[in-house]
């Protein structure tokens, strides 16, 4: 261990069970010498495991519903009093589509559950950059970072509305990183990450084959949510300083790939 983060304060929303990448980047953050705060909404906090998470990593919960400014200035004010001072660095790692869960498809979706999941998915980001923003609750050179999907520059047609949130999630990043950057010298980007047997990536229809798919274009394979958390911890550390406005590709290679010789002997 290198004590990248050793000394740095955090909030990390959106861990529910052992294998979401929020949770794995919890648990590296503790490794790597970070205390933080670990959040979720309060549904999910009753289905997921987050009280385990917490114990292992001597973290403090605080229930907050991510697309409520009250709830998030009420996250915020309490996290700087149990953490004692401003925060280092947040992870987003919140996605949610109720047409996908209903079935819905693209061509035919119930536009209050798109409502629902836009904000839920993406909106929440910058309703989350606002208090902080607002509150002044990031120290300079800190990290906010979320998680999102190359379903944002290209069609994966069962991704469904989740693709469109993830565009939004990636522009509100620029956005608002911009203003960060240049009031606070904060630093805000979006990783890009491999389709990952998370709870929310399972749910998405015709998955396992996607993934394996995935897997035979991408030259390095596709990264696990592990490898995630860890590309994380380096863009909360101060050996990124100076990366900002970025989508980050963290996908073995993929998202350059035309078709791969894997891929190929399928179809020869």
């Amino acid at each position: 261990m290198y004590n990248l983060l050793k000394g740095k304060k955090g909030i990390i929303f959106g861990a529910l069970n052992e294998h979401s990448i929020a949770w794995k980047t919890a648990q590296r953050a503790h490794e790597e010498g970070a205390t933080f705060v670990l959040t979720n909404a309060p549904a999910s906090i009753r289905m997921g495991e987050l009280d385990v998470l917490a114990k292992k990593t001597n973290s403090q919960i605080i229930a907050a519903d991510a697309t409520s400014i009250e709830d998030l200035e009420n996250l915020v004010e309490q996290s700087m009093e149990i953490l004692g001072g401003k925060i280092d660095f947040v992870l987003h790692s919140i996605g949610m589509s109720v047409n996908v869960r209903k079935g819905k498809p693209y061509t035919d979706p119930n536009y209050d559950f798109t409502k629902k999941g836009w904000d839920v998915s993406a909106v929440s980001f910058h309703k989350v950059m606002n208090v902080l923003y607002h509150k002044k609750a990031m120290n300079s050179w800190g990290s906010i970072v979320a998680l999102t999907y190359m379903a944002a520059q290209r069609v994966f047609p069962d991704y469904n509305d989740m693709a469109d949130n993830k565009a939004y999630l990636e522009s509100v990043a620029r956005s608002f990183g911009y203003f960060f950057g240049r009031d606070f010298k904060v630093r805000v980007n979006t990783i890009s990450q491999s389709p990952t047997p998370t709870t929310a990536g399972t749910g998405v229809k015709g998955f396992d084959g996607f993934i394996a798919y995935s897997e035979k274009m991408s030259p390095l394979g596709n990264a696990t949510a592990l490898e995630c958390a860890d590309y994380t911890i380096s863009m909360f550390s101060d050996l990124t300083k100076k990366v900002t406005l970025q989508n980050l590709f963290h996908d073995g290679g993929f998202s350059n790939m035309g078709v791969s010789d894997a891929v190929m002997e399928k179809f020869e």
